[in-house]
């Protein structure tokens, strides 16, 4: 996807409907050992491609639900079929939200830092 130019009213539209979808998906499909959440889908502008980014609690168990994800693609796609109303359905690609790991981790340093400020203001 070209980061410098701006999606269309379509590609949002599109990219909202194919989130909620793998959400309630992956929701009903998965067995429970760990939370997935769509966290993002983007689509390109040909519509023809889409890439579900996905955060997993626990982390440590974030390897497997990729690989339960990427086995799910072709299921995923037929939910999809018959939800979308478009002539094409996507090709379906599923990533680790690394960006989403990285705003986590900067919450957590300042939320950290925020309480030694209250904590040094407390001494004086």
């Amino acid at each position: 996807m070209d980061a410098n130019k701006p999606l269309t009213k379509r590609q949002i539209q599109v990219s909202l409907e194919l989130k909620s979808v793998a959400q309630t998906f992956f929701q009903r499909e998965s067995s429970g050992a760990s939370l997935i959440t769509v966290t993002n889908a983007e689509v390109s502008p040909d519509l023809r491609r889409a890439t579900f980014f996905i955060s997993v609690l626990p982390e440590n168990k974030e390897e497997m639900a990729l690989s339960f994800a990427k086995r799910m693609r072709s299921e995923l796609r037929d939910v999809i079929k018959k939800r979308l109303e478009t002539k094409v359905i996507p090709h379906i690609e599923v990533e680790l939200d690394y960006g989403e790991k990285k705003r986590q981790y900067m919450d957590e340093i300042f939320r950290k830092a925020g309480e030694q400020n209250k904590d040094k203001e407390g001494e004086k």
